[in-house]
C-alpha cells in the first residue's frame, strides 16, 4: 500500500497539482485573498516585533531599548501570570510566579519605568493581555497623557481575546458574559478616544499551541471573531467603524504550504464574514493580522536546529501575507530568551525582508495550482466547523459546552501519539538523535523579584492619596453594577495609583470568578 500524504490538518496532499479555478482577484480588493494592500511589501515592510518582557519593569525597560537599537519596529509586551489574572505581586497567590513568563506590573509607577526613555507616540506596542487588558490599557493611556502624546495618535493593540482563554489558556477571571461586557466597554471607548488603537487581537495562536490542527485554528479563531462582532452588534456600536480596529493573532507551523495557504484563506474568510453582517467599508472588511513562530515546535534537543525552524516558518507567514512578525528565540525550549537568541531572531527577518527576493512582488505563490487548491480546501474544511458553532449559538455556547477544547485535546493527542510513533518525524527528538546538548547559556528569574515588587507596592500605598484611591475603587464597583462603561472608572483609578489587583478585586466582587 503507498503512503498516504497529508497536511497536518489532514488534508490529502496529491503528487501532483494540474490544474486550480482561475485567479481572477486583485491584491488590495476585496475579498483580499491575494493580501489586503495593492502593493504589500513593495509599499512597507511587516512591523517586525520582538516579544519580550520579564523580571522587572527595569530588566525589560533594558531589553526594550536594546532591541529598538537592533532594528525592531514595536515593541510586543509579556506580562507574568499574576498580571495577566489580576493579581498583585504580593498577593499569596502570585508565590513563585512574579517576573517569570512576562515583567511584573502592579500599578502605573511600573509601567513608567517600563517605557522610561521610549515615546509612545513614536512606536506601536503590542501588549499580550487578556483578562486584565482594559487595566493595563488605561495605564498605556494614562502613561502616553503624561508624556504629551495627542491620544487619537497612539497606536498599538491589546490582545484582550478571552474566548481563546477560556478554550485553550487559561487566564480569565471573570464569567464569559462579563468578560464580554468588558471587551465591547473597551471597543466602544477606544473608537471615540484612542481611534487608532487595535481594541483586540482575536488570537489563534494560543489555540494552536494547545495542539489544534492548522483548520481548526483558522475556525476556531473566525468563530471567535464573529462572536465579538455579533456582541458590538448588539450594543449599537456601527460595524464600518469598530471593525476596522480589530486585528488578529496567527501561528505560523512547520507544513510551509498549508501555514500559506491558511492565511490567504483567512483574509477570504473574514471578508465574507464581515460583509455577511452588514459590513461595507473595504477597510471593516480586511483581516489584518500579526504572526508569531511557533513557540510549540521549538524543541530543547539540539536548539540550535530551532534557529531553521523558525527562518522556516518566518519565510511562510511572509509568503502568505503577514502585516507584523515575532520570530521565536532558538532557546526559548529551555527558558526566556537571551539576547544572543532575541538578535539572532531579528536578523532572520531582516534577512528574508532585505536579501530573499520575495518582498518584490505582491503575491509570489499566487497561481501555484498547489498553493490555490490548498487555499480553497482549507477553507472548507474550516466553514464546516464555523456551521458546527453556528449551530451551537456561537463560539460563547460552544466554550461553554466543551466542545472547542475537546476537538482541540483530540488534535493534539493525535498529533503526539505521530511523534511517539515516529510516524511524524520531529529531528532531533525521535530521529537524527544525540547524546549531549551544546547550549548551556540560559537566562535565570531571580526569586528576590517578588520581594522588591512588594516593597515598591507598599511605597506606592504609603505616598499615593488613599482618599482618593477609595473614592476611585467605589465609583467603578458602582459602574460595574449598572450598564456604563467601565473603560473611564478605570482610568480614574489607574491614574490615582490604584493597583492591578485592586481594579481587578472590584471587578470580582461584581461579576465573580469563572
Amino acid at each position: 500500500m503507498s503512503k498516504k500524504f497529508t497536511t497536518t490538518s489532514g488534508i490529502e496532499i496529491k503528487d501532483i497539482y494540474t490544474s486550480a479555478k482561475p485567479l481572477t482577484e486583485t491584491p488590495g480588493e476585496f475579498p483580499f485573498t491575494r493580501g489586503i494592500q495593492k502593493d504589500m511589501y513593495r509599499g512597507r515592510l511587516w512591523t517586525m516585533r520582538q516579544y519580550a518582557g520579564f523580571s522587572t519593569a527595569e530588566e525589560s525597560n533594558k531589553r526594550y531599548h536594546y532591541l529598538l537599537a537592533q532594528g525592531t519596529m514595536g515593541l510586543s509586551v509579556a506580562f507574568d501570570l499574576p498580571t495577566q489574572i489580576g493579581y498583585d505581586s504580593d498577593h499569596e497567590m502570585a508565590d513563585g510566579e512574579v517576573g517569570k513568563v512576562g515583567v511584573a506590573i502592579d500599578s502605573l509607577k511600573d509601567i513608567e519605568i517600563l517605557f522610561d526613555g521610549i515615546e509612545l507616540k513614536k512606536i506601536t506596542t503590542s501588549m499580550t493581555i487578556n483578562a486584565t487588558a482594559s487595566i493595563l490599557l488605561a495605564m498605556y493611556i494614562a502613561l502616553a497623557k503624561k508624556q504629551g502624546a495627542d491620544l487619537k495618535e497612539i497606536s498599538g493593540t491589546i490582545q484582550n481575546d478571552i474566548l481563546k482563554e477560556y478554550a485553550a489558556r487559561g487566564t480569565y477571571i471573570y464569567p464569559p458574559k462579563a468578560s464580554m461586557r468588558i471587551i465591547t466597554d473597551i471597543f466602544e471607548y477606544c473608537s471615540k478616544e484612542v481611534p487608532k488603537w487595535n481594541t483586540i487581537s482575536i488570537s489563534g495562536y494560543h489555540i494552536r499551541e494547545a495542539g489544534s490542527t492548522a483548520v481548526q485554528e483558522l475556525a476556531f479563531t473566525l468563530a471567535n471573531g464573529k462572536a465579538y462582532l455579533n456582541a458590538a452588534l448588539e450594543k449599537g456600536l456601527d460595524i464600518n467603524v469598530f471593525a476596522k480596529r480589530l486585528s488578529f493573532f496567527f501561528n505560523c507551523h512547520n507544513n510551509f504550504f498549508e501555514e500559506i495557504a491558511k492565511f490567504r484563506a483567512a483574509r477570504r474568510m473574514w471578508a465574507n464574514i464581515t460583509k455577511s453582517l452588514g459590513a461595507t467599508d473595504e477597510k471593516a472588511m480586511m483581516l489584518r493580522f500579526h504572526t508569531q513562530t511557533g513557540g510549540s515546535t521549538l524543541t530543547a534537543q539540539q536548539p540550535l536546529n530551532n534557529v531553521i525552524r523558525v527562518a522556516n516558518q518566518a519565510m511562510a507567514a511572509v509568503l502568505g501575507g503577514t502585516q507584523s512578525l515575532h520570530t521565536n528565540g532558538y532557546d526559548e525550549a529551555l527558558s526566556l530568551p537571551t539576547e544572543a537568541a532575541a538578535k539572532i531572531a531579528l536578523r532572520t527577518q531582516q534577512v528574508i525582508a532585505f536579501e530573499s527576493g520575495v518582498t518584490d512582488t505582491v503575491d509570489p505563490l499566487a497561481g501555484s495550482y498547489f498553493v490555490e487548491t490548498l487555499t480553497d480546501e482549507i477553507e472548507t474544511a474550516a466553514l464546516i466547523y464555523i456551521d458546527k458553532i453556528d449551530a451551537m449559538g456561537g463560539s460563547v455556547n460552544a466554550i461553554e459546552n466543551g466542545y472547542i477544547q475537546q476537538e482541540i485535546a483530540n488534535a493534539a493527542y493525535q498529533y503526539q501519539k505521530e511523534v511517539e510513533s515516529a510516524e511524524r518525524i520531529i529531528v532531533g527528538v525521535n530521529k537524527f538523535t544525540q547524546e549531549t546538548e551544546a547550549i548551556t547559556d540560559t537566562l535565570t528569574i531571580d526569586e528576590t523579584i517578588r520581594i522588591i515588587q512588594t516593597e515598591k507596592i507598599n511605597k506606592l500605598k504609603a505616598e499615593r492619596n488613599n482618599e482618593k484611591v477609595s473614592l476611585a475603587l467605589n465609583n467603578l464597583t458602582e459602574a460595574a453594577k449598572s450598564s456604563d462603561n467601565l473603560m473611564p472608572f478605570i482610568l480614574v483609578a489607574v491614574e490615582e495609583y490604584a493597583t492591578l489587583g485592586e481594579i481587578a478585586d472590584c471587578l470580582r466582587n461584581v461579576f465573580g470568578e469563572y
